[in-house]
């Protein structure tokens, strides 16, 4: 057997869960009507057999000698289809085949009571006649059932017709309301498309909708919004990527500009080879410890490691190349210096834009003060620079947003992202960094959780 097509839109298997429930419905009504119908029928031919038979009851006189017929003023009556039987002989019988009149024989032969049968195309009706207590004869009428089961099957026909009408007419009137109340889905679906695609700040809102509309809108804006934590997500990683591989990417291509601009001697191109494959294995470290970091998905990372070979290290790379400003690191020996609960590759990062920051704002120191704490330790990086602006509201927080540049004629080439990483690195750890303008100069403190 064939099997039909699954509907591959929710608005045809709707239309077709609705086709099916009408078909059902439908036809139990047609079943039933025609059932009704038919038992009708029986009933109105039953009426009229029992009115005839009753019309010649009237008509009979018992006697002695047997029943009496009187002519009735109308002995339609009696030509209709009727049986008189005195015992078992007929008084009055109609012309009729020989299969019918042996049913009305047989049935006047067993009736105790009014009762009808159906013979063929034949129904029959018998009534005794009584005279006192005696039964002193009966009387059978038959009627031809053909003009009413001719009428049942013509309603069957008609009804079958009619349902076929109703449910071609249900299944296109439902596909209709179907698609109606489905359209604001598609709309909705297909704008929550396009605004992931193009515009992920646009939501759904509030507006009035049906409870229904208003539960999916509220839904697609969820989803609008963990679409955009991904996609600032990956935007975020990637500007962080650029911003850490830029320095160490320039001093690779200026050894290799420099390597290629003349011949060097065999030392030369042994230590620039050294200083590429260092900052090679610098980048790689970069993009493994932000990867790591962006991997992670946890509020807080894991690692420990020691931090005073970090910060010493941040500096020395710092000053490659560099002559001023000085970078110098102290550290309390009065209080011990812990273990931090970070990984070196992750302090580095945290630490690395804060120096780089303090170097182009510095005129000829930076510090690096390393001390430890009961909860952790504690890094401050400070310059003799002019120092933060006190006169901007909320300075302190404004410098850790990523694209925010205090002076953006400054020449520096930079993206404004530095600090911004530090601080969200530094968070993802346990600790944080935080920026004390109007003290002479640059400050920034940063606090990592003891490992």
């Amino acid at each position: 057997m064939r099997r039909l097509p699954r509907p591959a839109t929710l608005r045809g298997r709707l239309a077709l869960v609705a086709l099916a429930t009408s078909v059902l419905w439908v036809s139990v009504a047609t079943a039933a009507f025609n059932v009704v119908l038919g038992s009708q029928l029986r009933s109105q031919a039953d009426d009229v057999l029992r009115t005839r038979a009753d019309a010649v009851v009237a008509t009979l006189e018992p006697r002695p000698g047997g029943l009496v017929v009187r002519e009735p003023a109308d002995d339609t009556a009696l030509d209709a289809g009727v049986w008189i039987f005195d015992g078992d002989r007929a008084v009055e019988q109609p012309t009729a085949s020989p299969a019918l009149d042996r049913a009305a024989r047989e049935l006047a032969g067993r009736a105790v009571g009014a009762q009808g049968e159906t013979r063929g195309s034949y129904r029959l009706w018998a009534v005794p006649v009584l005279d006192g207590p005696r039964r002193a004869g009966t009387v059978v009428t038959a009627l031809s059932s053909d003009p009413y089961r001719e009428s049942a099957r013509s309603a069957l026909v008609g009804s079958v017709a009619l349902a076929v009408l109703l449910v071609a007419g249900i299944y296109l009137l439902s596909r209709r309301m179907v698609g109606r109340a489905l359209r604001p889905v598609a709309a909705m679906s297909e704008q929550a498309a396009e605004w992931s695609g193009t515009d992920i700040a646009h939501r759904f809102g509030s507006a009035p909708r049906p409870v229904e509309l208003a539960a999916l809108a509220d839904r697609l804006d969820g989803l609008l919004d963990r679409v955009a934590a991904v996609v600032r997500h990956e935007q975020q990683l990637s500007n962080e990527l650029s911003h850490e591989l830029r320095t160490p990417l320039a001093r690779v291509a200026a050894e290799a500009e420099w390597l290629l601009a003349r011949g060097r001697s065999a030392e030369d191109q042994e230590r620039s080879h050294r200083a590429i494959a260092a900052d090679a294995a610098q980048m790689q470290e970069i993009c493994r410890a932000l990867l790591a970091e962006a991997r992670a998905g946890s509020p807080r990372a894991p690692g420990r490691s020691e931090l005073l070979p970090v910060v010493e290290s941040v500096a020395r790379k710092a000053g490659i190349g560099r002559a001023e400003p000085a970078i110098t690191v102290t550290t309390d020996p009065s209080l011990p210096l812990p273990a931090v609960g970070a990984t070196a590759a992750v302090v580095e990062r945290i630490l690395a834009p804060l120096v780089d920051n303090a170097q182009r704002h510095a005129r000829r120191r930076v510090g690096i003060a390393v001390r430890g704490g009961p909860a952790g330790a504690h890094v401050v990086v400070t310059d003799d620079g002019p120092g933060v602006p006190t006169g901007i509201p909320d300075i302190g927080e404004a410098v850790f947003a990523p694209g925010y540049r205090g002076d953006p004629q400054d020449g520096h080439d930079g993206a404004g992202l530095g600090l911004a990483l530090a601080r969200r690195l530094a968070r993802q750890v346990g600790g944080d960094v935080v920026c004390v303008p109007g003290l002479g100069g640059g400050r920034f403190e940063v606090s990592i959780p003891r490992g």
